[in-house]
């Protein structure tokens, strides 16, 4: 029986749990996209994808984690929110993650604005320290998805071409 197929499987489904995992928090959606595309690699003996494509799909992973913590930092921060806002907004959207979609876009600006209240902040501090938050949530998550695309296209090309 010829294993690469399964191998080629599983990779697929650690891809496709990845990109789910570049949308939802507390998922490392963009090293287990990485993951999947390296045990794809190694599944053909590394001959399409080589050792310099899997160094650039490092590159770019860490180039993503480091986005995931700059994004909503800098969103907070750049409307005066306080680390503990960047705290609440992760809570909130780990709780979030069970009441769906409308959890998953609301649970971070409510636990950054719950938070912020929380240390003393008036409502209309919390609400924009909640915004800014919640902006930079979006923003990084829409970069980590072109980063996410990306990967998967440089991979899709190597094995086009060869």
């Amino acid at each position: 029986m010829d294993w690469s197929f399964l191998w080629w499987i599983l990779a697929g489904v650690i891809v496709i749990a990845g990109l789910v995992g570049t949308v939802l928090p507390a998922m490392p959606g963009i090293p287990m996209i990485f993951a999947g595309l390296l045990l794809l690699a190694w599944s053909t003996g590394f001959e399409p994808v080589g050792w310099g494509t899997l160094g650039v799909l490092g590159a770019l992973t860490a180039v993503s984690v480091l986005i995931d913590f700059l994004a909503s930092a800098f969103g907070a921060k750049r409307l005066g929110a306080s680390p503990r806002a960047f705290w609440g907004a992760t809570i909130g959207a780990i709780v979030g993650i069970f009441f769906g979609l409308p959890g998953i876009i609301l649970g971070p600006f409510i636990g950054a604005v719950v938070a912020e209240l929380s240390a003393g902040q008036g409502a209309m501090q919390a609400g924009r320290s909640g915004y800014g938050t919640w902006i930079g949530i979006i923003l990084g998550t829409a970069a980590k998805l072109a980063i996410a695309f990306l990967m998967l296209g440089i991979v899709l090309m190597k094995y086009l071409l060869n």
